[in-house]
This record gives structure tokens, C-alpha cells and sequence, in this order.
């Protein structure tokens, strides 16, 4: 029977934690639960399995993670034997960059315990990930891809397993991972406690949930497909061409220190990238055509500041926490409706305020249709006033030579584009057709007919008369 959890706590000192993970907890700042924590974490510390849906950006991994080492923490132990740590939590994400954040984050919770945990994605050298697995750990973070490999070369090894985690459960069956999903569900214990945190209930969702969920609670903590409320969504009618300057326009005008620039395809995000680093802006490429070592340099340079816009594909749509991002742009509307909901929660993070820009040119008509009906929003497609970006202080004049700009009064011509002259009108064409007064001999001989020709045309030259080789006899 499937229930809805009522909440009875909002601070991270009511759930008593222990007192390593408490510690943890306040050096991070933690002090008040967000709704899906305040519902979900009592839940899972009391064992059942949980079914639930937010809004990206809420604290969904400390949601899951703090309750699931809380009740690790009884086997915690300080041996070096590696049978001493068999992985009891794993927890399956859609992305690379998202199993690298979780994995850190877990690493920060347990910092003052002895329980360990590791993260295996594609992209990298199986090798050091084996390194670590055998050593022994109890938390395992994992794309489903790269745990197969390892759950084959037998260098990860579930039989212990106690909790399963599917976050963006979601976005694992729109990528296709589901055939994986049932081949790494089949590894583990039939007994263990499973949660599923997904954006949306979708039909395939609770299909699965039952299948491998025993009497889940569900958690529904705000309206499926919301948008946060702090966010400023803001879409501007522009052709394609026009997209580029009025980014930078707003870039510039509203001080935006930092933003996500979505783009659909990896070509045109390199492109985009380039060009924007070239008008002098620092940025910088994610999208699935770079090395993962490459991915992960380009998320933690824009983490740090050192780059400006973070110029990605969807790839970088899901779950990437990264705190005090002012502003998101969809350089082009997604195909997916609700890839602009993940798109968009880049922005305005745990209460935070955040803008979204969207350009929609003239063919994206339908895409912003499918986003109204799925937002339940009204969008109003706004036009864009651009500045007079031309250059001030010298003027080219289309001459190869520059004017002052304070003489541009003198000659108003020089800002304007080349203008063809005017045309010049012969009355000649305008006289009706009269037929030449001398008649034309067609009877003229040939010799007299090429001393014509030469009144017609000094080019025309004469034909030359050369021997014959061999002489024809005239017929009888």
C-alpha cells in the first residue's frame, strides 16, 4: 500500500544524529531541512523504501545519503581487510558529473567515520577504480555502464548490498538504462531497502517502482513540472543570427558574473564556446564529445570562477549542484519540455534568486508551446532592444580610409553602406523598331559577301587558299 508521509520536523538537530555526522553536518553549514530532507531522511532511517519526486536543487543527496550512513555506522569498523568493507549502499545516477558530485558529497558526510566510499563512471582508467574497490568499500556511487564493467570483470561484488539508491530515476530510462537497471538489480539481495527519487511519476517510473519497491512511502513535495518560484524566466523572440550579441548585451547590462548557456547540439556548443571567447568573454565547453577528464576540468574551473560562462549541452542539465549561479540561458530551446524545468534549476538553488533567458527564434514556436502545457505557464515572447554597439571614435567609410566620428556631421555618407548610382535613362530604348532601309543581297558572291563582313567586323579575317594534295576529277 502505497502512503503519503506527513512531515513533523524541519531542523537537522531534531533528527539526532550521530555525533560524527552531526559534526559533519554543522561544518557545512547545514542548520534547516528542506522540504524532501524533512520528509524523506525519517523515512529511510526507519527502514521502508521510498518513492520520491522534487524539484531539482532541493537536497535530494543529503536527503538519501545522511539516513543511509547513519544506519551504516554499526558496521563501521577500522580493519584494513578488505572482507571488512563490502559495499552495503549503492546508488546508481544517469551522469557522469553527477555520480562525481554525489561521491563527493558523501565523502564530506562521512568524514569523521570509518566508513568508505568510491565512485566508478566511464570516461576514465578501470584501473584505479579496481585499485580502490578492492581495498573495500561500503558506499558505492555508480553510473550503470561503467558498474557493469566492473560487475563483470568481478571487481565489484553486491552480495551485501543493503540499500539501493536510483536517483534521477527519470532520466535513466529516457537515456535507455533500464535493460541495465534490471541486469544490476538482479546482482543484489532480494532483501534491502530501496529508494527512487525521480522529477516525475511517469507510467515507466511506477512500473519499476513495482517491481523492485516493497510497500514504498511516496514523498511529493511540490506539483510535478514546477518551476521554482525564485526564478525569473524571461523568453526573447530573436532569429538565430541575433542570439549571440543579445547574450552578451545581457551579460554585460545585468553584471552577470557567472551562467549556464544551454545549448542542443555538442557542435554547436564548441562553436558557440569559441566564438564567445573570442569576443572576450571567458568560457568554457561541456558537452559528451570531450575526454571525461576534460568534463571534469571544465565543470571544476567554472565552480572556482575562473571562467565565466559554462557553455553545455544537456549533459550538464541534471542535478549539478553548484551554489550562487545568478543566471541560466537556453541559447536554443530544448526538444524536451522537461529538460527546460533541469535546465532552469541550474538557477535559483536552495532559495536562492535566478534569472532564465531563453531565445526562441521564429521555428521554435511549437517547443515554447510544449514548455507552456507542461509549466501550466502563460509565456509571452518578448521582443529585444539592441544597443548602438558600433564602434565609437573612428568610422570606416567603405574606402579603406577612417573618419573622425566628430565629422560625421559633414558627411552623413560615411556610416551608410555603398549606394549604386542612379541609373542613366536612353530615350534610344524607348524608339519603336524600324527595319533597315538597304535591302540585303543574298545573292551576292561569296568574295563580295566577306568584303561585307569586313564593314561589319575588322576582327573577321579572310579565308587563305591552300593547295589541295590531291586533285578531284570533275565527273564526265
Amino acid at each position: 500500500m502505497v502512503r503519503q508521509y506527513v512531515p513533523t520536523m524541519n531542523s537537522f538537530s531534531q533528527l539526532q544524529l550521530a555525533p560524527n555526522l552531526a559534526k559533519a553536518v554543522a561544518e557545512m553549514g547545514y542548520e534547516s531541512m528542506t522540504p524532501i530532507q524533512a520528509q524523506a531522511i525519517p523515512v529511510v532511517l526507519s527502514g521502508q523504501d521510498v518513492m520520491g519526486a522534487a524539484q531539482t536543487g532541493t537536497g535530494k543527496t543529503a536527503a538519501f545519503s545522511l539516513p543511509l550512513l547513519q544506519r551504516m555506522l554499526k558496521h563501521e569498523n577500522s580493519s584494513t581487510s578488505p572482507a571488512r568493507h563490502p559495499v552495503r549502499a549503492l546508488v546508481l545516477l544517469p551522469t557522469r558529473e553527477l555520480a562525481d558530485q554525489v561521491a563527493q558529497q558523501v565523502k564530506m558526510y562521512a568524514k569523521y567515520t570509518q566508513l568508505r566510499s568510491a565512485v566508478v563512471f566511464g570516461g576514465m582508467d578501470m584501473k584505479p577504480q579496481t585499485a580502490e574497490l578492492k581495498k573495500g568499500v561500503e558506499v558505492l556511487v555508480a553510473t550503470p555502464g561503467r558498474l557493469l564493467d566492473h560487475i563483470e570483470a568481478k571487481t565489484a561484488v553486491l552480495n551485501q548490498v543493503e540499500y539501493v539508491v536510483l536517483d534521477e530515476a527519470d532520466r535513466m530510462l529516457d537515456i535507455g538504462f533500464l535493460p541495465d537497471l534490471q541486469r544490476i538489480l538482479s546482482y543484489l539481495p532480494k532483501q534491502r531497502t530501496t529508494l527512487l527519487f525521480s522529477a516525475t511519476f511517469s507510467p515507466e517510473i511506477k512500473r519499476l517502482a513495482a517491481s523492485y519497491l516493497q510497500n514504498p512511502v511516496t514523498i511529493e513535495v511540490a506539483r510535478p513540472n514546477q518551476t521554482a518560484s525564485t526564478v525569473t524566466q524571461l523568453f526573447y523572440n530573436l532569429p538565430d543570427d541575433d542570439k549571440r550579441r543579445a547574450l552578451k548585451q545581457i551579460v554585460k547590462q545585468r553584471g552577470i558574473s557567472q551562467a549556464f548557456v544551454f545549448v542542443n547540439s555538442k557542435l554547436g556548443c564548441a562553436r558557440l564556446a569559441r566564438s564567445l571567447e573570442r569576443d572576450g568573454l571567458k568560457t568554457t565547453a561541456l558537452h559528451g564529445d570531450k575526454s571525461q577528464d576534460e568534463r571534469l576540468k571544465a565543470l571544476e574551473a567554472f565552480k572556482k570562477g575562473e571562467v565565466d560562462l559554462l557553455v553545455c549541452t544537456d549533459v550538464a542539465a541534471r542535478g549539478l549542484d553548484i551554489k550562487d549561479v545568478p543566471a541560466v540561458f537556453n541559447f536554443d530551446i530544448p526538444y524536451n519540455a522537461e529538460d527546460y524545468i533541469h535546465r532552469i534549476g541550474r538557477t535559483g538553488r536552495a532559495g536562492a534568486e535566478g534569472l532564465a533567458v531563453s531565445f526562441a527564434s521564429p521555428n521554435d514556436v511549437r517547443l515554447v508551446t510544449d514548455i507552456e502545457k507542461l509549466t501550466k505557464q502563460k509565456i509571452e515572447l518578448l521582443g529585444f532592444d539592441f544597443e548602438d554597439d558600433r564602434p565609437a571614435g573612428r568610422i570606416n567609410n567603405g574606402r579603406r580610409h577612417w573618419d573622425d566620428e566628430d565629422s560625421s556631421s559633414e558627411k552623413p555618407a560615411s556610416r551608410s553602406r555603398f549606394v549604386p548610382p542612379p541609373k542613366v535613362h536612353d530615350p534610344f530604348f524607348d524608339r519603336p523598331y524600324e527595319a533597315s532601309a538597304e535591302p540585303v543581297n543574298t545573292a551576292a558572291s561569296p568574295e563580295q559577301a566577306l568584303s561585307n563582313s569586313r564593314s561589319i567586323s575588322p576582327n573577321i579575317k579572310p579565308k587563305r587558299n591552300v593547295a589541295a594534295l590531291f586533285k578531284t576529277t570533275e565527273p564526265g
